[in-house]
């Protein structure tokens, strides 16, 4: 569905099933040059049990206007004027990479509206290197094939894993330069990592959290491995669940997020 939140158009995708408010709401943000559909099977399963889903399409991603949010702080701020804008007072916030620590944000500044924070590859702080900047900035598209062979584990490039035809890294590869190419005229790419390079203020707002927290880890993780969590786990005393899998979790573990979410978002 679409949603009218700060004057510009935001997809939400909800599941397949009609949105209704007054269901335990659960929202999705996904992290850099990614959209609503890293998260689509997770939110298909949450939305046809009995939860109300909210899969957002960041600003300037997907199918959302531009341009992109220039803060982790107005990016919190705009995760909650899609719960204003959807009808909904409280909602669990599950984030994954960047996404994640939008959802940090929202929890923080209005810890009054969370029931839950999930938080799925995650790290405080999300330093990026010189080099991988240095490559987004002048080669995009090789920076991308960068963060993908990084972003995937070694089981993830057997064959027909998870299942016939699948190929992980091509699919992943074709999302980051179409949400690329979506926002002509400009470096999303660049932009979503120096947003995540940039905020230094993740254990501040685990600070303000009010609400139960579960941080999520891919054993195999290269991105953000599992000892960059710690902080946030102490800072939240978050319960934990480990998968054997690296940081694209949602892709090469789909069951078993899925059962560490349900156990998780049990309202």
């Amino acid at each position: 569905m679409e949603l009218t939140v700060q004057n510009r158009r935001v997809y939400a995708y909800t599941g397949g099933k009609t949105f209704d408010p007054a269901l335990p709401c659960i929202v999705f943000l996904h992290g850099a040059l990614h959209d609503h559909s890293v998260f689509t099977l997770l939110a298909r399963s949450f939305a046809h049990r009995g939860f109300a889903v909210l899969a957002l399409d960041l600003l300037a991603h997907g199918r959302s206007e531009g341009p992109p949010l220039a803060t982790m702080a107005e990016a919190g701020a705009w995760a909650l004027g899609c719960l204003d804008a959807a009808g909904v007072s409280k909602a669990a916030w599950v984030g994954h990479s960047m996404g994640s620590l939008i959802a940090l944000e929202a929890a923080a500044q209005a810890p009054e509206r969370a029931w839950h924070l999930a938080l799925l590859g995650t790290a405080a702080p999300m330093a990026v290197s010189d080099a991988l900047l240095q490559t987004a900035a002048t080669e995009p598209v090789a920076a991308m094939r960068m963060v993908n062979t990084f972003s995937h584990s070694g089981i993830a490039a057997k064959p027909a894993y998870p299942g016939p035809g699948a190929w992980l890294h091509g699919a992943n590869q074709a999302l980051m330069e179409r949400t690329q190419a979506g926002w002509p005229g400009s470096n999303l790419f660049l932009q979503d990592f120096q947003l995540c390079n940039g905020y230094t203020g993740a254990l501040a707002a685990a600070a303000k959290v009010a609400c139960p927290s579960t941080v999520v880890m891919g054993k195999l993780d290269q991105m953000t491995p599992a000892r960059a969590a710690q902080p946030l786990v102490e800072a939240l005393k978050a319960r934990t669940a480990s998968l054997p899998c690296g940081h694209a979790l949602m892709q090469e573990d789909p069951e078993g997020l899925r059962e560490a979410l349900a156990a998780a978002l049990r309202p």
